[in-house]
């Protein structure tokens, strides 16, 4: 009886299994073998590398939850502008203005050559203070009837250009100031006068529209206008030439390609507007084995405009505009997930299976096609109807 039922069940065997004298084994299958052989080789290669890289995946949602601030980070290069000139300045939308930005911003001289001379944070020309032994330890600085600060004296060439500043004067002539002129103002102006500057730092802005910008001389409020003093700089000439070293808006991570980094601009002397319009688009990177990334990645647009011009009369103007370098980013409501991911080992599995299956069942197919071929031109060779 147990027989009986063993019997029955060999009858699900769907491999039935032929007589080894029944095999008919040929040169012409043997090379098919190899062939396949081969083929399954390098196809489960190239499956088990797919299965151990990792992929990353894109898709788009809308950013429901905005972040408060980000970081931009940026690395310029001015070969023809002393960094006393540079100011940096940031605004938005928000109603938020940092004015003259120092902390985090580094400034370095750069030779005519574009060697770096020397390294330090932002400072400016004639910051430091009197010397109690010559001045004297009630020494009270004039302000030239400019404002006052809450001192009431203004001690170094920097109150008096605050002074300026808050009175809404430009700041013109430094050799008829006695702090300046005691401080050596003038001969650090032309000490610098043939350096450019390297500017780079990290500042944190509002993820709302707006701008920042490297711009000529000290900047200031004007009722609710924005304001360099950049009188003193038009007789001496500008030169906004520059390269872009890097700008990036967050934390560095594959795949994002800054489109702005090593951009390099010529040939800008005189009063040129450099703006640049950014589209930012905030992304978030989930790593395999880490913790997720939150960063932005952007697309430019560049316009440039020469804020020189003549009149009628063939005489030079003041500019239209403030030269410089300007950034101008806009806040995209998307947001850009990429993960990262891996195959699964079922999915490896399957995909070796049907590798082996697949080329066994053509090469199958071939060797059936091959050895009926070879054996009707042998019979018809017996029968001297070959050709």
């Amino acid at each position: 009886m147990a027989q009986t039922k063993f019997g029955k069940f060999k009858q699900f065997d769907a491999y039935a299994k032929t007589l080894d004298d029944f095999r008919v084994k040929t040169s012409t299958g043997a090379a098919v073998t190899m062939v396949s052989a081969l083929i399954i080789l390098i196809l489960f290669f190239g499956e088990l590398f797919d299965y151990r890289s990792v992929h990353v995946e894109s898709s788009l949602v809308v950013d429901s939850g905005r972040k408060e601030k980000m970081d931009i980070d940026f690395d310029i290069t001015f070969r023809k502008i002393p960094c006393y000139i540079l100011t940096l300045d940031v605004m938005d939308v928000a109603g938020e203005h940092q004015a003259d930005v120092a902390h985090s911003i580094y400034k370095t001289q750069l030779a005519p050559d574009g060697t770096e001379l020397k390294h330090e944070k932002t400072e400016h020309l004639g910051d430091t203070g009197p010397d109690p032994k010559v001045m004297g330890e009630n020494y009270c600085g004039d302000c030239y009837g400019a404002q006052k600060p809450e001192s009431g004296c203004c001690n170094t060439c920097d109150d008096v250009r605050k002074a300026y500043e808050g009175s809404g004067w430009s700041f013109n002539h430094p050799e008829t100031i006695e702090q300046c002129t005691r401080e050596g103002y003038l001969d650090k102006i032309k000490e610098q006068a043939n350096q450019g500057c390297r500017i780079r730092g990290k500042v944190t802005v509002n993820k709302v529209a707006g701008n920042f910008h490297v711009a000529p001389g000290r900047s200031f409020q004007r009722g609710n206008a924005h304001v360099h003093d950049i009188q003193q700089y038009l007789e001496q000439g500008l030169d906004f030439s520059h390269q872009i070293e890097h700008l990036s808006f967050g934390a560095q991570i594959p795949n994002i390609h800054n489109p702005l980094d090593n951009t390099k601009v010529e040939n800008a002397e005189g009063l040129f507007m450099f703006q640049y319009y950014l589209k930012v688009v905030g992304t978030k990177y989930f790593y395999l084995h880490k913790a997720p990334v939150f960063t932005n990645q952007f697309s430019v647009t560049q316009y440039n405009r020469n804020l020189q011009y003549k009149n009628a009369w063939g005489q030079i103007q003041a500019p239209n505009g403030l030269p410089g370098v300007f950034f101008n980013f806009d806040i995209s409501p998307m947001l850009v997930i990429q993960k990262e991911e891996r195959k699964s080992f079922a999915s490896f599995l399957t995909g070796v299976c049907a590798i082996v299956g697949g080329i066994f069942t053509v090469a199958g197919l071939l060797d059936g096609a091959l050895w009926r071929a070879e054996r009707t031109l042998k019979r018809k060779m017996e029968l001297g109807k070959a050709f």
